[in-house]
């Protein structure tokens, strides 16, 4: 088609901005040099409609707000938290994909917010939402802690994974489910790998999660069973793992989040950077003292 109707077919007036190489003149259709000057999100066309059409423009509308630093124009923000429902009707691959582009571009701080102003976080994590409601939860702390440092290791060019994030998202369903399990009298790590398979196989009806990256999520979730147990050669074992590095920094969220006491996360680092036989004394040091469980 034309130029023109190319434009209504386009979401936001934002991306609507044509530049034409013959003449190096801008094609303006839908007031979009206004919209970028006034830092604003606006869809193009009835909101509802194209809301109805494809239910992820509400996370986009969401996530060009915080990347950008943008107001969302009223009437585009008005049907976001009645339709955000919709996004139920979205194929879970689709939104593992969108649910990266959120959390995983240098502004997932941000992006939670944005969701939960617009009711679109608890669509997406369901159970998740719940234990953020709870004023007596530490999972708001770890949540904002976990994004805070993916967006400075985005921002300083460090890897990071969907897997700790979702790690990190499903946290708190874990450990409930782990609790009632032990209360049951399963031992903890048949609990924990119970709860870790009912809180995923919920998690992915709504986001479909990669097996390559739930293998790496359990693995980060079982090595803090695994943490505190360090006698004889099992921290030499643990910090060989090749979910280590991941699981290390999971606790320390853990911590800074008030989660569990501090002392733990200490050690591993002190362990990490000394020498062979600095790393016997520190394990030898353990025998026989309540440290060999957790703590200091």
């Amino acid at each position: 088609g034309t130029m023109e109707d190319d434009v209504v077919r386009r979401d936001f007036t934002i991306n609507a901005l044509y530049y034409n190489i013959d003449g190096f003149t801008l094609h303006d259709y839908t007031n979009s040099l206004q919209a970028l000057n006034a830092g604003v999100i606006r869809l193009i066309g009835d909101p509802e409609t194209r809301y109805r059409e494809d239910p992820v423009r509400m996370l986009r509308a969401a996530r060009f707000a915080a990347k950008l630093g943008f107001s969302i124009e009223p009437n585009t923000k008005a049907p976001i938290k009645p339709l955000a429902h919709l996004m139920q009707q979205i194929p879970p691959a689709r939104l593992f994909d969108e649910t990266n582009k959120i959390f995983l571009s240098g502004h997932g701080v941000k992006s939670l917010a944005a969701l939960r102003e617009y009711d679109l976080f608890k669509t997406l994590f369901p159970a998740a939402n719940k234990h953020l409601l709870n004023e007596d939860s530490s999972f708001p702390a770890l949540l904002e802690y976990a994004l805070a440092n993916t967006d400075e290791r985005i921002e300083d060019g460090r890897p990071v994974s969907p897997a700790f994030l979702f790690a990190v998202v499903m946290w708190p369903e874990v450990q409930r489910r782990q609790i009632d399990k032990l209360q049951n009298g399963l031992p903890p790590v048949v609990a924990m790998t119970q709860a870790a398979s009912e809180t995923i196989s919920e998690q992915v009806q709504t986001i479909a999660i990669p097996r390559r990256f739930s293998t790496m999520v359990r693995e980060i979730w079982e090595m803090q069973e695994r943490l505190p147990r360090r006698q004889g050669q099992r921290a030499f074992r643990l910090l060989a793992h090749p979910r280590f590095r991941a699981a290390y920094d999971f606790l320390l969220l853990r911590e800074q989040a008030g989660e569990i006491p501090p002392g733990l996360g200490e050690w591993w680092t002190t362990f990490q950077n000394v020498k062979e036989s600095e790393r016997k004394d520190m394990v030898a040091a353990l025998r026989g003292s309540r440290g060999a469980r957790g703590g200091k």
